[in-house]
């Protein structure tokens, strides 16, 4: 009876968090905000590569293949840590990771708005200068 004692008490103690599981994930979630941002880069940077000023197959399979990166990493990373009952990692890198995935895609969204609408306004000046 004193070998069921022990392992019921050692089930029912609670375990410490894996810190280097922690650090492994928290890397991971490092590298996966790095491909999100990157591919919002990529997305800043092509400024329509093609003449009729859409992105190219090449270049939306490269921006598309580093958010579905992200994302699995991002999820494999946050399973790790539920898995280890490390609550307060897991919400603290799901928290930054939001907020500065969130702080990129707000620029993302008020250069296309700026550059549609200097585009708008070259096009109107164009047009009032030769006619």
């Amino acid at each position: 009876m004193d070998i069921v004692s022990v392992l019921a008490e050692a089930a029912a103690a609670p375990k410490a968090p894996n810190l280097w599981g922690a650090l492994g994930c928290a890397l991971a979630y490092s590298g996966a905000l790095f491909a999100t941002v990157d591919s919002f880069a990529d997305l800043l940077l092509a400024d329509g590569d093609t003449p009729d000023g859409r992105l190219s197959p090449a270049l939306r399979l490269k921006i598309g293949s580093k958010l579905a990166a992200a994302a699995i990493t991002v999820v494999a990373a946050g399973l790790v840590l539920a898995l280890d009952s490390n609550w307060f990692a897991l919400t603290a890198l799901t928290i930054v990771f939001i907020v500065l995935a969130g702080i990129a895609a707000i620029v993302l969204v008020r250069h296309r708005a700026h550059r549609a609408t200097s585009a708008a306004v070259s096009s109107e000046y164009d047009a009032t200068s030769t006619g």
